[in-house]
């Protein structure tokens, strides 16, 4: 009887501090993190452009584009990022709309968007604030 009474009054005490403690939201999942940027350059090559990118303060790294128009940024192309370290991060099609001077870009897989983001024509690119779709 004294066991059992010592064990349910330890389980009180725990489930009473898990109660009481208030949670804090991870920062690398709160709403402020969910942002990231990308610049766009065109590569010598026609239809792709080299890409820098940087989601939140963590990650960054280069990317490629390709299958796209031979001029301009507007257009669907496959893309492919990279960390810094050279290790593989994520691929999706990319599709890149242009309405007067702002750009709408979309990021997907299989037919559903991923992130999605606005941009502008830079002197040497076409810079992208996004965020990833969480809906």
């Amino acid at each position: 009887m004294y066991k059992s009474a010592l064990i349910a009054a330890f389980l009180s005490a725990i489930l009473f501090a898990t109660n009481s403690t208030p949670v804090v939201a991870d920062p690398e999942t709160s709403a402020e993190s969910n942002i990231g940027f990308v610049i766009y350059t065109k590569s010598l090559s026609p239809g792709t452009l080299n890409a820098r990118w940087m989601y939140s303060t963590k990650y960054r790294g280069p990317g490629i584009a390709t299958g796209g128009p031979k001029t301009g940024f507007e257009g669907r192309y496959h893309v492919r990022y990279f960390y810094d370290s050279g290790e593989f991060s994520d691929e999706y099609d990319l599709l890149i709309e242009k309405t007067d001077d702002v750009y709408k870009v979309s990021w997907i897989v299989k037919g559903k968007v991923q992130a999605t983001g606005v941009g502008m024509e830079v002197d040497n690119g076409l810079a992208v604030g996004w965020r990833r779709v969480t809906d």
